[in-house]
């Protein structure tokens, strides 16, 4: 099997998407399958192992230059021509995304695409929600011409529908246990970001506005205007536009940067809270990181967050936009309560049960049965999607 992805970026450990991105690459490599992928995101220092890695032209997005949006040439359909591919997977459904989906459907391609992102949701912080129908639109348009589309949890599934995509399955998430874990706590990272004696509470991910961080500095400033100002120490891994901001109004707090390779899974186990207010997440790798890193985790009541918690009983929910909730909810889990040890422990739990291989597993099952019924000449869609 030879399997072309299409992903806006593949820039390893840069956000969840592409952590999943990787991750289902590296399964099917193992499984002895022959992959090359497509991104306008790469970073040139990055190893990927042999695997054929095509850059797409881009430009930087004026509104977040992180992120780039590319453009599908004549060379990406000859790259595409040259491998042949059985099945094309399609993570981002941008206008790249859009060109690799109308080559499957000249080629009679079988394609899969995967919903990592709720863009939609995106388009409220930036005064733009007039635009979420138009972009909905857009998308069960796009989605409605794979073959499957991937939710990553049954929340994710409903909404989907509620929209009329047909044909969507769950590709849930998985957790890296020999990294993330609680054995790499380290005092003296600890000692490093002055957390002596101190709870940390850690946020992980990008300073954007639609990842909530007004709440997180909310929450900030009612610790440290309280009487438990010198209990806790707030830790920050990421970076973003907001990243001034924060810094200004969390004038106490610990800044790392972005943190990849060991540095991450040692940063999650040397802190004891993982707050995470967004309400726009698919599914929220990073509460699940957490959870297997030995941290009871605060999420929103919206958003895929809240599913990582109801399925695992990690964590505590607040609603959201509720600064003062989340702050009553972090609160509760200060010092060495009955409630944190069983929060604690349920999380350890479920993140067991979570290996890459096993959720992965299901996908490669999911792609033998579509390329084999594409090569018997089952060509109409709906029949293939149900075959077998």
């Amino acid at each position: 099997m030879k399997i072309a992805l299409y992903t806006g970026t593949y820039v390893r450990d840069k956000d969840g998407a592409v952590k999943s991105v990787y991750q289902l690459v590296s399964s099917f490599r193992k499984n002895g399958y022959q992959v090359a992928v497509w991104s306008p995101d790469l970073c040139l220092h990055d190893d990927h192992e042999g695997i054929v890695v095509n850059p797409v032209p881009s430009v930087p997005l004026p509104l977040y230059p992180d992120y780039k949006l590319g453009f599908f040439t004549n060379d990406t359909c000859r790259q595409l021509d040259d491998f042949a591919p059985d099945i094309l997977h399609i993570s981002t459904p941008d206008v790249v995304g859009r060109e690799f989906l109308l080559y499957a459907g000249k080629n009679n391609i079988p394609v899969v695409s995967s919903f990592h992102t709720d863009f939609p949701a995106y388009l409220r912080y930036y005064h733009l929600g007039f635009a979420a129908g138009f972009a909905w639109h857009y998308l069960v348009w796009f989605y409605n011409n794979c073959t499957i589309v991937f939710a990553p949890n049954e929340s994710v599934r409903l909404q989907l529908e509620g929209h009329h995509v047909r044909n969507v399955e769950i590709w849930s998430r998985g957790v890296d246990k020999e990294l993330f874990d609680p054995s790499r706590r380290s005092d003296q990272v600890r000692s490093f970001w002055g957390a002596v004696g101190k709870m940390v509470i850690v946020y992980v991910g990008r300073f954007v506005v639609y990842k909530d961080i007004e709440v997180v500095m909310g929450v900030y400033d009612r610790f440290m205007l309280g009487e438990y100002a010198d209990k806790v120490q707030f830790v920050m891994i990421g970076s973003g536009p907001g990243e001034e901001e924060m810094k200004r109004r969390m004038p106490k707090a610990c800044f790392t940067g972005y943190l990849t390779g060991q540095e991450l899974p040692v940063a999650y186990a040397s802190s004891d809270i993982f707050l995470f207010p967004s309400t726009t997440e698919a599914f929220c790798n990073v509460a699940l990181e957490a959870l297997a890193s030995g941290l009871p985790v605060v999420v929103s009541d919206a958003g895929g967050c809240r599913d990582v918690v109801g399925r695992s009983g990690g964590g505590l929910v607040a609603r959201e936009g509720k600064s003062e909730d989340f702050y009553c909810k972090c609160l509760a889990l200060l010092g060495d309560s009955e409630q944190y040890r069983v929060l604690q422990a349920n999380g350890l739990a479920f993140a067991e049960a979570q290996s890459w291989s096993v959720v992965n597993a299901a996908v490669i099952e999911r792609y033998k049965t579509m390329v084999k019924c594409a090569e018997g000449g089952v060509g109409d869609l709906e029949r293939l999607v149900n075959c077998g």
